[in-house]
């Protein structure tokens, strides 16, 4: 059953609530520079997510794991000054929070204030509980992350589908109902059976934004570079292509340096 859309000026977390509350799905997506953000907030998306990912996308590296707060900030502060309605959260990378909360709350605050950011997320269950609680105990939004954690990819050795098994399922509902206890205004699910993620989906209050989570959450999340099809070796199966930009991007990039070489760019009226 289709929901009437509200229109809202800026999204909140608030907003992010009361779609969930009206059955309204919640559609985010990443964006690491000024340029994309801009795009992307200009076609409505609610939630802006500065991933880790950038890791990926705009370092090249295999995982999230080199990323730094430094360079978080720098993405982050780059979307911000691009958007005027979405909710934009911010990834703390590996090592700003895992280990001692005093760090996690250090590394939180300068996101906020060096960034401008609205929120940021944390890969985690109850072994990062403290953590949580104390960064929200400052003020600032968190968002949390189970299921699939990129970060700890050395631990579970795969990108494979968590969860699976009867053990792993109850952990992560029970971490679900601790990190809205906790006070998370919101939840991703990443890469876990679709009949697990609608049960934390209904059991929690709070909204659930899924990635290979099926689609019984309450939105999604997919990385802009993958949808639009910038990237092209990553095929995972909850993946949807809107475009294949790898090649026409290619295909335009070819055809300039061939118009540079024969001479016919730029012409007449190309030139002062």
């Amino acid at each position: 059953m289709s929901v009437a859309k509200k229109e809202y000026k800026r999204i909140t977390v608030k907003s992010l609530v009361d779609m969930k509350s009206r059955g309204e799905k919640i559609s985010m997506l990443t964006a690491y520079d000024y340029t994309m953000a801009k795009i992307v907030d200009g076609a409505g998306i609610d939630v802006i997510l500065v991933g880790d990912s950038a890791s990926n996308v705009m370092a090249g590296h295999e995982t999230t794991l080199p990323i730094t707060l430094d360079h978080m900030i720098y993405h982050a502060s780059s979307v911000v000054r691009a958007i005027d309605r979405a909710l934009v959260v911010v990834d703390l990378p590996f090592g700003t929070y895992q280990s001692d909360p005093k760090e996690a709350l250090r590394s939180a605050i300068r996101i906020m204030k060096e960034s401008g950011g609205h929120a940021v997320k944390m890969e985690g269950g109850k072994e990062i509980k403290e953590s949580i609680k104390r960064i929200l105990n400052a003020g600032i939004p968190v968002m949390g992350h189970l299921g699939l954690t990129p970060q700890s990819i050395y631990k579970f050795g795969t990108y494979t589908v968590r969860a699976k098994e009867e053990q792993e399922a109850k952990q992560l509902k029970e971490d679900a109902l601790m990190l809205e206890k906790a006070g998370c205004f919101a939840l991703v699910l990443e890469k876990i059976p679709a009949k697990l993620a609608k049960e934390v989906a209904k059991s929690v209050n709070i909204p659930v934004i899924g990635i290979g989570a099926g689609n019984g959450v309450d939105g999604q999340v997919l990385v802009t570079h993958d949808m639009v099809g910038m990237t092209h070796e990553f095929n995972p199966r909850f993946l949807r292509r809107y475009m294949n930009l790898y090649e026409e991007m290619t295909n335009a990039f070819s055809q300039y340096g061939k118009d540079v070489k024969s001479g016919d760019f730029p012409n007449d009226k190309e030139q002062y």
